[in-house]
């Protein structure tokens, strides 16, 4: 049996505090039956919780017409992806073309990519955007024609890219706050990112599953948590 790896960050608060979710008690009396009570939920959270799905759509003018309703979900179910792992340090700024390209598998190359570039560190434990992609790494992505990201890293606050504004004008969709990318110790994976279908949504917090080949051995993971420990 293939091992199964969540890629997700929960969902913890609300976009204005730690209220996530109100909850009601309702008494439920079937016929004939003693009656009961269930929970009901009523969920506070914007479109940036947890780990989310951008469409093309995202964005205006690069609007597609596709949402988390319309999207077909055989291109969100079991795609195949290529993984790149690096090891940037936390304010070590921009990733170039040729870094990618030195780190990446050899062709055949699948339809996504998951871009782990931090290594062991998640991407809420640096400085905010202070790694990020080059323009002239977003275009070797495109060029490759990877059709969705899924990355710890995407734009600069001090020296903006225009990341998402590239990829959204090819095409590719973004997967954002994923974490445990250092745990995919295999160059290939089984990729599934599952939104809600909410009609209109083109940013949406998402489920998204790895599976890899249970035969693959973890030497790479523990040697990088090694050389991670005796850094700090």
């Amino acid at each position: 049996m293939n091992r199964i790896l969540d890629l997700t960050l929960p969902i913890e608060r609300g976009p204005k505090g730690p209220e996530l979710l109100r909850t009601e008690i309702w008494r439920i009396t079937p016929a004939g039956r003693p009656p009961y009570q269930a929970r009901v939920h009523y969920f506070s959270h914007d479109s940036m919780a947890g780990t989310y799905l951008d469409f093309p759509s995202h964005i205006e003018h690069t609007d597609d017409g596709s949402d988390a309703a319309n999207f077909p979900v055989e291109k969100l179910f079991r795609m195949d992806a290529t993984v790149i792992h690096l090891a940037r340090a936390d304010g070590s700024g921009p990733i170039g073309a040729d870094e990618l390209a030195a780190a990446c598998p050899p062709p055949p190359l699948a339809q996504a990519l998951i871009l782990n570039a931090l290594g062991v560190l998640r991407f809420d434990q640096i400085a905010a955007r202070s790694v990020y992609l080059s323009a002239q790494a977003v275009q070797w992505i495109i060029d490759r024609g990877f059709r969705l990201l899924v990355a710890d890293v995407f734009e600069s606050n001090q020296r903006p890219q225009g990341v998402f504004e590239t990829l959204f004008a090819a095409g590719v969709l973004t997967v954002c706050q994923p974490i445990r990318l250092d745990e995919l110790t295999s160059s290939a994976v089984k990729l599934t990112v599952l939104p809600l279908r909410i009609v209109g949504a083109t940013q949406i917090p998402c489920r998204i599953i790895a599976e890899l080949d249970s035969s693959v051995n973890e030497p790479q993971r523990t040697q990088r948590k090694k050389e991670h420990t005796e850094k700090t």
